[in-house]
């Protein structure tokens, strides 16, 4: 990528539509749903489990499915090819997304659930800091005028990358480390190898990945990029929502009493969420900075950091562990901060720009007044 300003994106984008504007306020009542449902009718659990498929309850596995594919068809897998123009950022994007910001997840989930008895919700937590945003990072990207070109071909990496590394980090991070970090864990550690992570990786990865390659080969190559974007993507956006609210339904129906009983553990999740999403997007923009990138560069690298893939992590959640775990249930949690969050971010974003950056979107030097 070039320095100086960074492509502006395009103008139709510069606001989120109202299904993402409120989708806090949307998974708030999937949940609430669910809820009710699981109290007025107990036997819907066993009901929704009867029929299994990939060991997850069918409607699970469809709702799972259809909310990873578009994310994976709007990706633009052509982008790829310019990463060999852009090393240092790339390098820098690899260490921030697939060391930095496991380990500040892996960090902070036992700061705040150093106990024996929280190791699900420690587990629930890795498994959302090892998916990397590869959807609504492009829209926090696009608010915090940051570089769409390099954000597009950091979501394409991404994408690839979680096929490969996700399963060997989350068998790491969840089976290895645990014991090294408190022995006496070492007896309720899951018993979970890195054939089952990386089977349900593929599987609800995997799928929806070739599913949005294929897409993205027979219909943007051949009707143009611009009706893709403009026609094709708005369209099927609305099945990753569709497929979220009714997972989130199901689950939360499967575990009503469990949320009714204890309140406060959603509490409990959002603080090490928080702090997550914090400590990612500073340390980001902190090392972009000293680094010498361009604001576009510099934002894209830490929304892009500080952002999550929450399908993957419920999908791998569910599939692992089970629709009634408390890892699913922790996971869950991620998609309700993500919003609020991040906006309130692009706010932040914009303002360092204003008081760190120049006019040519380069870093100011020491003492250069923000003033001009």
């Amino acid at each position: 990528m070039t320095e100086g300003p960074s492509p502006a994106c395009d103008e139709p984008r510069e606001k989120l539509s109202f299904l993402d504007e409120f989708l806090t306020l949307w998974i708030f009542l999937a949940m609430a749903i669910g809820v009710g449902l699981g109290y007025a009718f107990p036997e819907i659990a066993d009901l929704l489990d009867s029929v299994r498929i990939f060991n997850v309850s069918l409607p699970i596995a469809i709702g799972l499915l259809v909310m990873m594919y578009p994310p994976l068809a709007k990706v633009r897998y052509d982008e790829l090819g310019k990463l060999r123009g852009a090393k240092k950022m790339l390098s820098t994007s690899l260490v921030l997304n697939w060391a930095i910001g496991p380990i500040i997840m892996f960090s902070v989930a036992w700061l705040f659930f150093p106990s024996p008895e929280d190791a699900a919700f420690r587990n629930g937590l890795i498994l959302v800091g090892l998916a990397r945003c590869i959807a609504m990072v492009l829209v926090w990207n696009m608010l915090a005028k940051g570089d769409c070109e390099y954000c597009a071909v950091l979501v394409a990496l991404n994408s690839v990358f979680q096929i490969v590394m996700y399963s060997v980090l989350a068998y790491v991070f969840i089976t290895v480390m645990t014991p090294v970090m408190s022995p006496s864990s070492q007896s309720i550690v899951v018993d979970i190898t890195m054939a089952d992570i990386a089977k349900n990786v593929l599987v609800f990865l995997g799928i929806p990945f070739a599913a949005g390659v294929a897409t993205w080969y027979f219909l943007a190559r051949r009707k143009g990029r611009a009706w893709f974007d403009r026609v094709f993507a708005p369209r099927i956006s609305p099945l990753a929502l569709i497929g979220l609210l009714f997972t989130i339904v199901v689950m939360f129906s499967m575990q009503g009493e469990k949320i009714v009983d204890h309140p406060l553990d959603v509490v409990r999740i959002a603080l090490p969420l928080l702090s997550y999403f914090l400590l990612m997007f500073f340390v980001s923009f902190g090392l972009s900075y000293k680094l010498g990138f361009n604001y576009g560069q510099a934002a894209t690298q830490s929304f892009t950091a500080a952002s999550n893939n929450f399908e993957l992590a419920i999908a791998v959640a569910v599939a692992t562990f089970g629709i009634a775990s408390t890892e699913a249930f922790t996971t869950v949690i991620g998609p309700l901060l993500e919003v609020p969050v991040l906006i309130s971010l692009v706010s932040v974003s914009l303002w360092i720009k204003r008081r760190y950056y120049g006019p040519d979107n380069l870093p100011r030097r020491r003492g250069e007044s923000s003033k001009e």
